[in-house]
């Protein structure tokens, strides 16, 4: 926990006792429904809780602004971010039910009012979204089909509206499709060695009715 007040101040008493939950809620549900690897559930802060709010070091996200977080899993980066932004609303889906189950009770147990998540598809999602949020789920490529048109037309922040995607390693022969896009490098925003290679991709899209 120590780690993310480090690099997020000013956090309500209300957002640091929900941060300070996660780690007996997921190692709980973990021992149930894997959701996290063995390796990295004592390091959930580090690689999965801090891994998440990266996105937020990119862009912060105004009252009222839709996000939709794309095969989030056990809740990353949706949950995290949901707690930095209580005033934004976060809409998480997976394909996988058994990881929407570990969602829905993550978010009941933390009271956040601001999360829906559904099991499902991306493609199947209505609606439109300031922001799509995810970790490496597939390739840029794809991801782009499953979410081009859920982009909301309105701009609320300081990037356009579009994708925002954790990703790791040499991205230049995935991002060649995509002249538009912006990487941004963690290790910019924090120092420890598991975020050398560690990125958040910003690609902006246009509304399509």
């Amino acid at each position: 926990m120590e780690i993310i007040s480090h690099y997020f101040k000013g956090l309500s008493s209300e957002q640091i006792q929900q941060f300070s939950k996660l780690d007996d809620l997921y190692k709980t549900w973990n021992s149930q429904i894997n959701v996290i690897s063995r390796k990295d559930i004592d390091e959930l802060y580090l690689r999965h809780v801090l891994h998440s709010l990266g996105i937020a070091k990119v862009q912060k996200f105004q009252q009222g602004s839709h996000i939709l977080d794309v095969g989030t899993g056990g809740g990353f980066p949706g949950i995290p971010l949901a707690i930095l932004f209580p005033e934004s609303n976060f809409y998480l889906v997976d394909s996988i039910g058994k990881k929407i189950k570990v969602v829905k009770a993550v978010t009941e147990t933390l009271g956040l009012k601001n999360v829906k998540s559904e099991h499902g598809r991306a493609e199947k999602v209505k609606g439109t979204f300031d922001f799509i949020v995810s970790r490496a789920v597939t390739n840029m490529d794809d991801f782009v089909k499953w979410t081009r048109k859920k982009i909301a037309k309105k701009q609320n922040h300081e990037l356009k509206n579009g994708i925002l995607y954790l990703k790791g390693g040499d991205l230049s022969n995935e991002l060649q499709n995509f002249p538009k896009a912006t990487i941004y490098n963690l290790s910019d925003y924090f120092v420890e060695d598991f975020f050398e290679t560690k990125k958040v991709v910003h690609l902006p899209l246009k509304f399509k009715p």
